[in-house]
């Protein structure tokens, strides 16, 4: 049976909007998940907007945000996010929390927005 549905957990992780500056999306919490991966959706982007993603980690997910080593990051995002177009980030870190950053190097604005998918321990998800 192709059940992915059952099996997976979907959260908001940065909300759609035009994005003018960097941001920082939603706190995820891993206790209940054996991993996450993110998929950020563009749409489109106005004077050049440079605008790039990362992941950050916290041990309390409130304070204490430091930037998930590149070598604890897999993804498919170029260093200049691209209008109309999807990326996968994939954590592969210890802390209980992580969240998606935004950064901004120049231009305007982008349309953007993501969602977590969490691996989780129990199934299926209700």
């Amino acid at each position: 049976m192709r059940d992915l549905y059952s099996n997976l957990d979907a959260v908001a992780a940065l909300a759609p909007a035009v994005q003018s500056a960097a941001a920082q999306g939603a706190a995820i919490d891993l206790i209940t998940g054996k991993g996450v991966c993110f998929v950020v959706n563009t749409g489109a982007i106005v004077s050049s907007g440079d605008f790039g993603v990362t992941l950050q980690e916290s041990d309390d997910g409130s304070t204490s945000w430091t930037d998930v080593a590149a070598a604890e990051i897999q993804t498919n995002a170029p260093a200049t996010l691209a209008a109309a177009s999807t990326y996968r980030l994939g954590y592969l870190g210890h802390k209980r929390y992580v969240r998606l950053s935004l950064t901004k190097a120049g231009g305007t604005s982008i349309a953007a927005g993501a969602v977590a998918i969490r691996d989780p321990l129990t199934r299926p998800v209700a």
